[in-house]
């Protein structure tokens, strides 16, 4: 789809909108002819005071993370934007603004080492890169070094993520594969075999 024809599809889709808004506004001043019992109050506070995830646990590294991103959002933004390379000792830089971020030290170390930990990070590690302070300034610039380490913890992690997968298929998948591995290995030699002058 072109960028015209999402233009025209966005511009149809607001017209209908549009439209919408008088009906539905009509239909709500008419006189109900038979009224719904209402909920009793309490069920309604009750549902408003539960959060929309109560279920689900939220670790206490993300919420650090998401004080980091809301207090210093240059220095560690948002996803899907691609993570900055950080001031080499920026967790003293962090460590003066613990008690306005409500952290103590162990949680920030952990937040800090979290951000600094997966693929995110170590792709923005590339040597010359400038690297940024809780301001967002330029506070030095990626090493050789450095850059070097973050390619061998991306390569690490991806051989990783390789053997999760291999162990995650089924024994079958795997016999059928290494089936196929040799068949495909067997017919390289009857090839090589072939080429071979007599």
């Amino acid at each position: 789809m072109g960028f015209e024809q999402l233009a025209a599809l966005k511009a149809q889709l607001a017209k209908q909108a549009k439209d919408a808004r008088p009906a539905k506004q009509a239909k709500e001043a008419r006189p109900a002819k038979e009224a719904r019992p209402a909920k009793p109050p309490r069920a309604r506070a009750d549902a408003a005071a539960k959060p929309a995830n109560a279920g689900k646990p939220v670790d206490p590294v993300i919420q650090a993370i998401g004080k980091l991103q809301k207090r210093f959002p240059l220095a560690f933004p948002k996803n899907p934007a691609p993570k900055v390379p950080l001031k080499v000792g920026i967790f003293e830089d962090l460590l003066q603004h613990a008690a306005s971020l409500a952290l103590d030290e162990a949680m920030l170390r952990e937040a800090v080492r979290t951000w600094c930990r997966g693929t995110r990070y170590w792709t923005c590690m590339v040597e010359g890169a400038m690297r940024l302070d809780l301001a967002g300034e330029s506070a030095g610039q990626v090493t050789l070094a450095d850059a070097k380490r973050a390619q061998q913890q991306r390569s690490q992690q991806h051989r990783a993520n390789r053997a999760q997968k291999v162990k995650q298929q089924p024994v079958a998948e795997v016999a059928k594969s290494a089936a196929a591995e040799s068949e495909a290995a067997e017919s390289e030699a009857v090839k090589v075999e072939a080429a071979k002058p007599e």
